[in-house]
């Protein structure tokens, strides 16, 4: 099916009225894009792992509805343009010029597939669901995915860092814990997403996993792909929440019982996180942070260490940076 989408130019000031009375004409699901900066809540609230860089705010908006191409829409169109010099006497709406362009009817929950292919890290293999599993990679660790509606291929530079570092420590507290007779470590992966972190970490001989998403979506997706992965339940649990702003999560996670914490995330949502996470680790636990571009980097490595964080180690790849942090052993 082909659609017509309409854009009206307007202003950040309108975008409500105009929504609502778009939704009163009976056209529903409006498209608004504007260069309004998140507050700090809302930043916080984001567990995703690109940062949102955007031009200066100049007030302007571009709110967007899409009509169906082989309907007739002049007449609920001249509706539009009526309601909009209606608004003119009592708001500034901007031009409300009305630009037009089609777009085909896609299958936007597939059509991604096609740029997501098997790759490797290190010994491990990260597979999408859809493909074959080849004899050649039968000696790497199998880590199959589907991302769904939530983030984590693992293609992403923020990812691949963040999973070599799980690499790196977990070997070494699997060998600290064997050496003592200790349980396997334990991993909180905050952010979880598709929960691709949290398969790595159990892959690579975690006893236990728990991820947290501010997302509920991420719950569904995390969950199937823990099962797609054949990983038991018995040994990962995930649950929705903000560890920012909810007490009860805090206190719930923040009794020291974590061997390593995994944070692929905003550096605006590490940096006020930061005081949250040091209680969840056991001492000489380890922190992995990643989702951080280059110029935050600075300013995320000072909240880790006035959080109380010893910085072990920095690491890029592209514009991308990982810091992998410790909680001091005593």
């Amino acid at each position: 099916m082909k659609w017509d989408k309409y854009t009206i130019a307007t202003t950040t000031s309108a975008e409500d009225v105009i929504s609502a009375m778009l939704s009163e004409l009976g056209i529903e699901g409006v498209e608004i894009e504007n260069n309004v900066p998140l507050t700090d809540e809302e930043a916080g609230g984001m567990f995703i792992d690109f940062p949102l860089e955007l031009p200066p705010d100049d007030g302007a908006s571009r709110v967007s509805f899409y009509l169906d191409a082989d309907t007739e829409q002049e007449e609920l169109l001249e509706q539009v343009r009526a309601a909009l010099e209606a608004e003119k006497q009592y708001l500034d709406i901007g031009s409300c010029e009305i630009t037009k362009a089609q777009t085909e009817d896609a299958d936007w929950m597939n059509n991604w597939k096609q740029f997501f292919t098997s790759f490797t890290i290190g010994d491990i293999l990260i597979k999408p669901t859809w493909e074959a599993y080849e004899q050649k990679d039968k000696d790497k660790i199998l880590i199959e995915i589907d991302p769904g509606i939530s983030f984590g291929t693992g293609k992403h530079e923020t990812t691949q860092l963040c999973i070599r570092q799980l690499q790196e420590y977990l070997s070494k507290s699997l060998d600290d814990t064997q050496a003592q007779g200790m349980c396997a470590p334990r991993v909180l992966d905050v952010g979880c997403g598709s929960g691709i972190l949290s398969i790595a970490a159990l892959k690579l001989g975690a006893a236990y996993v728990t991820g947290i998403d501010i997302d509920e979506n991420c719950m569904v997706s995390a969950r199937e792909n823990m099962q797609v992965n054949r990983l038991d339940e018995a040994h990962w649990h995930f649950y929705a929440g903000n560890l920012i702003t909810d007490q009860a999560i805090q206190q719930r996670e923040g009794n020291a019982s974590y061997d390593i914490v995994v944070a692929n995330i905003l550096a605006d949502v590490i940096i006020p996180m930061a005081p949250h996470l040091f209680p969840c680790l056991k001492p000489a636990g380890i922190l992995i942070t990643s989702g951080i571009i280059d110029f935050k980097e600075q300013e995320v490595k000072q909240a880790l260490q006035n959080a109380g964080f010893e910085i072990k180690q920095i690491n890029h790849q592209g514009e991308w940076v990982n810091i992998t942090a410790q909680k001091p052993a005593q």
